[in-house]
């Protein structure tokens, strides 16, 4: 069940972040060969790939399983969509991770992009 605290930030609300030169990390939890097919890459980007399924195992383990996130710093979760994400940030915000989802998922931001190139 996808906890209403779990905030969510629309592609053009992250690309202005970007244009502000604010320091992004950015969770994907796609399978490696999509996101290296694809990611948002941008240099103030710091981008992780960690795989949708070992978030989900996080429930069925009672102990933290070790992520390479920082709990003190926001963390947008992404997909193609956005479902996952949110499944993967509801779990992480259970967690103690401060975690926002990128609206749309990545499909979303492909048609933010190229609809400012019109």
């Amino acid at each position: 069940m996808l906890s209403l605290s779990i905030k969510k930030i629309s592609p053009k609300e992250l690309h202005e972040r970007l244009k502000d030169n604010e320091k992004v990390l950015l969770l994907d939890v796609r399978a490696e060969e999509k996101y290296n097919e694809f990611h948002i890459e941008e240099p103030q980007i710091q981008s992780v790939n960690i795989l949708k399924t070992n978030i989900f195992a996080m429930e069925e383990t009672p102990e933290n399983l070790h992520l390479s996130l920082p709990k003190d710093r926001e963390i947008v979760v992404t997909c193609t969509t956005g479902n996952s994400a949110a499944k993967s940030a509801n779990i992480l915000d259970g967690r103690g991770f401060k975690v926002i989802v990128l609206e749309g998922g990545l499909t979303a931001w492909k048609e933010y992009m190229e609809s400012l190139n019109d």
